[in-house]
């Protein structure tokens, strides 16, 4: 991780991104109580990492990845996924209002992909 990143990654701290990671982990952890909401609970642990420290982080496919019931369970995870990726896409507008806030805007519409369709996708850091 670059001096760049790090820092990145203790402002985007500062300004909510551990507010959010705590929701995402706190989401996983009440879905995993039933057995059904295990890979949605799951998939909210790894979007937690990401926005714990997006800074260094990249989405990309999982080529491993069995496609048919990835698209399956995105597909499920639609709806909270639609509200998600709107909540990134206000963000990330708002953030480029400012010179300073245009890396976190980056950051947001970065974020949208994997708040669309976190199932078949990993995270790799730099």
């Amino acid at each position: 991780m670059t001096f760049l990143q790090l820092v990145g990654n203790i402002v985007w701290i500062l300004l909510g991104g551990l507010i959010s990671a705590l929701e995402y982990l706190l989401a996983g952890l009440l879905l995993c109580i039933t057995i059904v909401g295990i890979p949605f609970g799951l998939q909210c642990f790894k979007i937690a990492t990401v926005i714990l420290m997006p800074f260094g982080a990249s989405i990309e496919r999982d080529p491993n990845a069995v496609v048919p019931l990835n698209c399956l369970m995105n597909l499920l995870w639609l709806i909270p996924g639609i509200l998600i990726s709107i909540t990134h896409l206000v963000a990330g507008i708002g953030c480029f209002l400012t010179i300073i806030g245009i890396p976190f805007g980056l950051m947001h519409f970065k974020l949208i992909k994997i708040a669309i369709s976190p199932f078949g996708r990993i995270i790799t850091r730099e």
